[in-house]
């Protein structure tokens, strides 16, 4: 008796694919609001802080890897160090060097993108106001 039920049950529960694909997905560009979906037409004026945190975050965050980097990779070779210590500082150092390099090079030229990003916009907004100016008389 309850091996016929079981089934029944299970049936109820299970969904068909076709309500699977009705069903809105819960990804994760639909759970996070990306920046480039910021319309261009907002008129929204932002601080400078808050145009440029990003970039200057990563450009401190890779300054302060870059200069580990250089601590450990100078300890590495000036310390006398056993065998073992001495071959890890030796791997660890410069990867922390190129790591803090990537990072800083990559908010350095991020830097520029929004400076150019905010000029587009900017005369986006001019050529709107010149559009609307003349469409309304």
């Amino acid at each position: 008796m309850t091996m016929e039920t079981l089934p029944k049950v299970l049936e109820v529960d299970e969904k068909s694919p076709e309500a699977k694909d009705l069903l809105p997905s819960q990804t994760a560009s639909s759970l996070c609001i990306s920046s480039r979906s910021e319309s261009v037409w907002t008129t929204t004026p932002r601080s400078n802080w808050e145009i440029y945190r990003k970039p200057i975050v990563i450009m401190s965050v890779g300054g302060a890897i870059l200069l580990f980097g250089v601590v450990i990779t100078c300890l590495a070779y000036t310390l006398k160090l056993s065998d073992k210590s001495l071959s890890i500082l030796k791997m660890v150092g410069p990867g922390f060097l190129s790591l803090g390099l990537m990072m800083l090079v990559c908010g350095l030229v991020w830097v520029p993108i929004i400076k150019k990003k905010q000029k587009h916009r900017q005369k986006s907004n001019f050529l709107r106001s010149l559009k609307s100016f003349f469409l309304t008389r």
